[in-house]
């Protein structure tokens, strides 16, 4: 192996570790904002609906590009739970 093949498998590795770095981040981020829409007796559902688009936000910050999978994976979850602890429909 060449030094080129070697900073190439480097920077790839590297790449991948910050990515699941972010991944991580995000799925703690969601667990968070779930867990307060879940557990704050005194949220409101307009302080709820913005602490789920602050999350949508930040998550497109993170993945610019990822809406549709942010739309499939997450948001579903977060309706699901406004719906149940505000009664929603």
């Amino acid at each position: 192996m060449n030094g080129r093949d070697f900073a190439g498998k480097v920077r790839i590795s590297s790449e991948k570790d910050e990515e699941s770095r972010k991944i991580r981040r995000l799925q703690i981020m969601i667990s968070m904002v779930m867990s307060v829409i879940a557990q704050d007796p005194n949220l409101t559902v307009e302080e709820a609906a913005e602490l789920a688009a602050g999350a949508k936000s930040a998550a497109l910050a993170m993945f610019p590009d990822k809406e549709f999978a942010y739309d499939i994976l997450y948001k579903p979850r977060l309706q699901r739970l406004m719906n149940e602890r505000f009664r929603l429909q």
